[in-house]
């Protein structure tokens, strides 16, 4: 075969691919066998018609169609390795070119390309702090609160009440013609009038503070400009709320003893209550810094990184996103469709708009944790594998997974398992790049380096054979997925039939 490759701007690979006569005329013939055995031709028996009658009958576009089909499942590999590309995806078949000889045209997705550039040179100190007094005597207040005692009054709304509202809310300007307004309002909607806002308080910290001064049956207008801090969709932009008071109710708070604690259930003293909710404030701080931390490192990589891939893969990435909204959604009690319906958009145009970028900038981070991992040779040990497929099979447990319920007997049940045991490979995987990434970016692990370099090696005392702790863990040094040649190399899509009959007139 003759083969002429042009590499497109969107990481796919046209391969114009001229097909030997010999072999053309070979698939003919089988095409016609295959099409006689299947139909019946008068005065003959079926498969038993000569070549020329076939063609007659049928038609020479019908058998050059099948006799393509036939080529495409035989020689498609073959054009692969001949071409030397590792696809990312399954190609397509875009054109027949010619038929005398057969030329045809194949684009072919290619596997993704990650150049990190230098960063290793990244900086990005990690200033996390633990929270301290002020902190937990929210936690405290917010607890409660949970426990108070609440009475109705005709009074103006104080600090430290609990009101009902109803919230209409809408831009003033929408970007892009999108109506947010459904996401701006809500009936019904309670909240404990603070001293200081929260942070996550809806539908901005400060909010609750504008309604004192109202009782209930009175209405007010309030108008707020979002902080570069706000979500996406919201960020800069001005929007003004119609807030109607229901109902006002006066808060007495449990004191705060000994006595509170045990009213929780769980505790004898405020003591151990308070060192509870210490840890639990501790362990969320942590967890909501790291998680900013290293979303603000992968950017920062990102921004000196050049990454390649074909289109395809963001499509089958924002399905992923579609998927896991509807998850999401289903868990909440609402389906996609009236979730799209109060947001004034349809399923294609979200794709485009949301989904699409959101797909982006998930499979970008995972190129680069995975091309992180292979470039730093990060490692999983078995112990560690084993200890964090333990933690993961206990959290399924507690949100009700039953493997003993799953259908298809053992066979189903070790599939189950092993889906796990790759899951679990990669979260940990992950966080061990996320690890050595943090500890390159805040000067440890430069440190590290210089340190092991001046200690003197010991000798070795002989070769030692057999797989590293982590290819016996997962079967490789990269995050367990599947390989994309693994289905990459299967037949690519072909042209519809109308446009196979156009080429051949042509």
């Amino acid at each position: 075969m003759k083969i002429e490759k042009l590499l497109q701007d969107d990481h796919q690979m046209q391969l114009t691919v001229e097909v030997e006569t010999e072999l053309m005329e070979s698939s003919k013939r089988r095409a016609a066998r295959q099409l006689a055995q299947r139909g019946k031709i008068p005065g003959f028996r079926p498969g038993k018609a000569p070549y020329d009658v076939i063609v007659r009958y049928y038609g020479e576009g019908v058998i050059i169609e099948q006799a393509v089909d036939l080529l495409i499942d035989e020689i498609y590999p073959k054009v692969l390795d001949q071409a030397e590309i590792k696809p990312a995806a399954p190609g397509s078949l875009e054109k027949i070119e010619a038929v005398d000889p057969l030329k045809l045209i194949f684009k072919v997705p290619l596997a993704p390309e990650v150049d990190l550039g230098d960063y290793r040179a990244l900086r990005l100190p990690y200033q996390w702090s633990a929270p301290g007094e002020k902190e937990l005597e929210a936690a405290l207040d917010d607890l409660r609160q949970m426990y108070a005692l609440t009475e109705t009054v005709e009074r103006p709304i104080e600090v430290g009440d609990f009101v009902l509202a109803d919230v209409r809310g809408a831009l003033i300007k929408p970007k892009n013609d999108d109506d947010l307004s459904a996401s701006l309002s809500h009936t019904g909607l309670s909240l404990v009038i603070r001293k200081d806002g929260e942070k996550d308080e809806w539908p901005y910290s400060g909010f609750s503070k504008e309604l004192v001064g109202l009782k209930a049956g009175e209405s007010k207008t309030i108008q707020h400009k979002f902080s570069k801090q706000a979500e996406e969709v919201l960020r800069g932009q001005t929007a003004h709320f119609e807030v109607t008071v229901k109902a006002v109710r006066s808060m007495d708070l449990p004191d705060l003893d000994d006595d509170f604690a045990k009213m929780t259930g769980q505790f004898d003293t405020l003591e151990e209550l308070k060192a509870n909710l210490m840890e639990s404030l501790t362990t969320r701080s942590r967890e909501d810094y790291d998680n900013q931390y290293y979303n603000d490192l992968i950017n920062k990589i990102r921004e000196g990184a050049t990454i390649k891939y074909p289109p395809q893969l963001v499509e089958e990435e924002a399905k992923i996103v579609v998927d896991d909204l509807r998850a999401r959604l289903e868990m909440q009690g609402m389906n996609l469709e009236a979730y799209l319906k109060m947001q004034n958009t349809d399923l294609p145009a979200f794709m485009e708009k949301e989904a699409k970028s959101i797909a982006i900038r998930r499979l970008e981070r995972s190129l680069i944790l995975e091309k992180l991992a292979e470039v730093e040779n990060i490692q999983i040990d078995s112990k560690s594998l084993q200890d964090e497929f333990g933690r993961t099979f206990m959290e399924l447990q507690y949100e009700g997974f039953d493997i003993q319920k799953v259908e298809g007997g053992k066979q189903g049940q070790q599939k189950v398992a092993k889906a796990i045991t790759m899951e679990t490979a990669r979260r940990l995987l992950t966080r061990r790049t996320l690890e050595r990434v943090k500890a390159i970016a805040i000067g440890e692990f430069e440190q590290q380096e210089a340190e092991a370099e001046k200690k003197p090696r010991k000798a070795s005392a002989g070769k030692k054979s057999g797989k590293s702790a982590q290819e016996k863990a997962e079967g490789g040094e990269k995050p367990v997925e599947t390989a994309p040649e693994q289905s990459a190399a299967k037949k690519p899509k072909s042209p519809s039939k109308k446009a196979a009959k156009k080429t051949e007139g042509e």
